[in-house]
């Protein structure tokens, strides 16, 4: 009975996962749907090219929000004994691929950046912001997000094996979501390594 509570709950978090809010947010405003210039990603980053920072402040808090919420329900739960350890990480995976593999959109969805750093908050506070502290640093620097979010998934594995048994209790599941959802946002951003590389990735805040 507790596999299927899981199987549910992570059903529930990939639905809730597939709700983009940057285009949500967009259409609510008025705006054209972001996957209709400059990146065509339906994120933060991209609705800011839009001009409008109030819908990419919307699309960051919600998305973030998406991640945060089936994650600390999902904890919650395992403390009152509701679901098994197992489910955690589970419901944490399911909300990332939700947001990336949307069922509403044709499942073709985000990066997933703003989401996995609510993930990363809900499962332990520390490891979210020292994580988010990564981004924003290598953001201030480099004025490129996608370098951000490249330095923020190769530390937040990093951060969770450093913190696990001091800043929170080790688990070796939550381990491997961690290491996924960072490998995810990685190969979600290869187009972005190459325009790195080849040095015409658009930086933060510049409308195309």
């Amino acid at each position: 009975m507790n596999l299927l509570y899981a199987m549910l709950a992570a059903l529930a978090a990939y639905l809730l996962g597939s709700i983009a809010f940057a285009i949500v947010v967009s259409r609510a405003l008025g705006l054209a749907d972001p996957r209709s210039f400059g990146s065509g990603n339906p994120g933060a980053t991209n609705v800011l090219r839009s001009g409008s920072k109030l819908a990419a402040v919307l699309t960051l808090l919600l998305d973030a929000a998406k991640g945060w919420l089936p994650v600390w329900l999902a904890t919650a739960a395992q403390a009152r004994g509701e679901l098994d350890a197992a489910a955690v990480p589970l419901v944490a995976l399911a909300v990332f691929l939700g947001h990336l593999y949307p069922v509403f959109f044709g499942f073709r969805g985000g990066k997933g950046v703003a989401t996995a750093a609510g993930v990363l908050l809900a499962i332990n506070p520390w490891l979210g912001l020292a994580t988010l502290a990564t981004w924003l640093i290598v953001a201030l620097f480099t004025r490129y997000s996608s370098a951000a979010a490249l330095a923020a998934a190769a530390f937040a594995p990093l951060y969770f094996w450093f913190g696990s048994g001091l800043a929170w209790p080790a688990s070796p599941a939550l381990q491997a979501a961690v290491g996924a959802i960072a490998l995810l946002i990685v190969w979600r951003h290869r187009g972005n390594v190459a325009k790195l590389l080849a040095g015409t990735e658009s930086r933060i805040g510049r409308r195309r």
